[in-house]
């Protein structure tokens, strides 16, 4: 789809589905699931102006800053639409204001250290099943994402569950997965989306299959400058927000072997900036400790949020710091998510026992 072929309002099947179904997507499966809804929103006005009058063709509108990444990934759209869609996050709450002052700066610093180095340890504890190439590692999440207007201030929809599938063929291969919301605010609620690529892909940090992410360095300085060489970076990204956000959604979307896990909790604590909160609470209400990244380039902020007790990774929330265009002046937070089950599955669709509705 592209700006010379808009979709048409009077279509049989909606632009949305057009859009969502079969559009490519051009950023890896954790990243920019939550913000379709911003999307959707685009669609549904220009769908109604389009009704009214007929839509002349137009150079693409101005980009508007990127906001943070988030947990999956929203398609590529044409030019008149990409340049109104604002691309967020899944990230970071925190349980108390920001510090400030050099010294307690760096014992927040100490302490996420500290709290990475016990969240390291823990990670090497646990079981996880290999993942064979015909088979998908599902990721069950609860979710809440933005549904204000772009330029007003930022409303959370309802939380909804969304659901993913995330296939481990090796490639290369175009489509790496599908997803599924379902509830209030879900976009196309109930029905399976294909995640796709462009141009085929191989297992690697854009399709991270259990057996590269098991080929990784366990090393976590090699591990770290590996993922610098690999991370792209988007624009008002640092580069290193870009590899704290890759990290953070090769932890929450994927299945791994303990030590590399282990490793990416290590590499963490080598990235610039990053510190504790001693309390954070997730989508589905549970309280843990925060490690936190803010990026002053994006004016953004995540929060990963563990439990206090075994340290598992239970969700994240994100913030928005500044924008000026939008009134915001201290941190909003913009979207959060809780992720409520990990399994291995033969197919695509296919939830494990206990998960379902």
């Amino acid at each position: 789809m592209n700006a010379d072929h808009p979709p048409r309002a009077d279509s049989a099947r909606s632009a949305a589905e057009d859009l969502l179904a079969s559009a490519e997507w051009d950023l890896p499966p954790g990243r920019h699931l939550r913000h379709k809804e911003a999307l959707m929103q685009q669609i549904d006005h220009d769908r109604t102006a389009s009704t009214r009058t007929p839509a002349p063709r137009t150079s693409p509108a101005p980009r508007r800053r990127r906001l943070p990444r988030p947990a999956l990934v929203v398609p590529a759209v044409s030019m008149a639409l990409a340049g109104a869609l604002f691309v967020m996050v899944s990230g970071g709450d925190h349980g108390s204001a920001p510090a400030t002052g050099a010294g307690t700066a760096s014992a927040e610093v100490n302490s996420a250290s500290v709290t990475l180095d016990r969240i390291a340890a823990a990670a090497m504890k646990t079981d996880a099943t290999p993942v064979k190439e015909d088979q998908f590692v599902y990721v069950e999440r609860l979710t809440r994402g933005n549904t204000g207007s772009f330029s007003g201030p930022v409303r959370l929809g309802a939380l909804h569950k969304q659901e993913a599938w995330t296939a481990q063929d090796p490639g290369p291969v175009t489509r790496t997965g599908w997803l599924r919301e379902t509830g209030e605010d879900a976009v196309m609620s109930g029905q399976m989306v294909p995640v796709e690529f462009a141009d085929p892909v191989r297992a690697g940090i854009d399709h991270p299959t259990y057996e590269w992410l098991a080929s990784l360095p366990t090393d976590p300085d090699v591990l770290l400058e590996l993922l610098y060489s690999r991370t792209r970076v988007e624009d008002g990204d640092s580069r290193d927000q870009a590899v704290f956000g890759r990290i953070g959604d090769l932890l929450s979307s994927t299945i791994m072997p303990p030590a590399t896990a282990s490793a990416l909790y290590r590499a963490v604590e080598r990235i610039p900036g990053v510190t504790q909160v001693p309390d954070a609470v997730d989508a589905a209400g549970r309280h843990g400790i925060g490690i936190t990244r803010e990026d002053a380039g994006s004016a953004t902020r995540d929060v990963w949020i563990f439990d206090k007790r075994t340290l598992a990774l239970l969700g994240s929330r994100s913030y928005i710091t500044r924008d000026e265009t939008r009134g915001i002046t201290t941190d909003t937070l913009y979207g959060i998510d809780a992720v409520m089950a990990r399994a291995v599955v033969d197919r695509a669709g296919e939830e494990p026992a206990g998960t379902g509705s």
